[in-house]
């Protein structure tokens, strides 16, 4: 019988970003910042707590940043695509360029929002770029200076993406990732949430509807990353939600389960995007998974993401 920690079985009901925070219309600055602050305070219980699925929460705000990475990188991949080119790569091997992108949204998601020049060119090399180790130094100055500097945290986390673009113009993607690197580090959470990238194209960055997309270090763009923050903590406040409930449909169905080897595929469910229904571990054959994940979905307990019939992909 599979035993579930009592302190992660039932958590509260996740937070929700308050309907006045996302009134419509066009804030001030200031009104702009106020709004963004009460949307982070919503997400900050979320952001410091440890529910049990707050992995797969985690790698889904790390999806939907990197299918935006792809629009901004001039690829095609959406996140079905993204979730094939990481789940279809062998274990050490190259997950191409889409992937590698993946992987660096995925790092950001659960590593300790901590920086050094070491860390700052792998992931500069995942996003496909080179950069001088001087250079990535001195950047790594930067970014203690701006968390030190106790600056609001949306308005640091903007100077930090506007600097990016400022030295590196093609380094965009790098300035996102970044950007909500230090705004884990001004609002001390204990790991970032990948929030500013699947925002870069939305309303909060276009002054007008269908105008240009307001660009890092740019007039008006501290008031367009702070109505950002808000739809983003929104967003994230919203799925959470939907996982919250996936996982409690999950966690009542595992005492159930018989399988050697489902708590191994019930603690990746809650800490992955997707597993696969292939899997293989020292408890469970592939065989033995696949009438699992059978199991799970006469059960109501998870969903096939890919919708082949081959090499399925099951998650929360």
């Amino acid at each position: 019988m599979i035993r579930i920690d009592p302190a992660t079985a039932s958590p509260a009901a996740p937070p929700a970003v308050p309907a006045w925070a996302l009134a419509a219309g066009a804030p001030s600055e200031c009104d702009a910042a106020f709004q963004a602050g009460a949307a982070l305070a919503s997400l900050d219980a979320l952001a410091m707590a440890q529910p049990a699925w707050v992995g797969a929460w985690r790698q889904r705000l790390a999806l939907k940043c990197a299918a935006a990475s792809m629009r901004l990188a001039g690829r095609a991949e959406d996140e079905a695509a993204l979730r094939d080119a990481w789940q279809l790569c062998p274990a050490g091997a190259d997950p191409g360029p889409a992937g590698a992108i993946f992987g660096a949204w995925r790092q950001l998601a659960v590593q300790p929002p901590a920086v050094s020049a070491g860390r700052l060119a792998n992931v500069a090399e995942m996003l496909g770029l080179a950069w001088d180790d001087e250079a990535l130094a001195d950047l790594c100055t930067q970014i203690e200076d701006l968390t030190g500097s106790r600056r609001p945290a949306p308005f640091a986390a903007a100077a930090i993406a506007a600097h990016i673009v400022a030295m590196r113009p093609d380094a965009e993607l790098l300035a996102w990732w970044l950007a909500d690197q230090v705004l884990a580090q001004s609002l001390r959470w204990p790991r970032p949430l990948p929030l500013l990238m699947a925002q870069a194209f939305g309303p909060g960055f276009r002054a007008e509807a269908g105008g240009r997309r307001t660009r890092p270090g740019e007039k008006g763009f501290e008031r367009a990353v702070c109505l950002a923050l808000v739809q983003g903590a929104a967003e994230a406040c919203r799925l959470a939600a939907e996982l919250s409930r996936r996982a409690e449909k999950l966690l009542a169905v595992a005492p159930k389960l018989r399988a050697k080897g489902a708590a191994d595929v019930i603690f990746l469910l809650l800490n992955e995007d997707a597993v696969a229904g292939s899997l293989t571990t020292k408890n469970l054959s592939r065989f033995a998974a696949r009438r699992l994940f059978e199991r799970l979905q006469q059960l109501e307990a998870v969903r096939e993401l890919s919708g082949r019939t081959s090499f399925r992909l099951f998650g929360l």
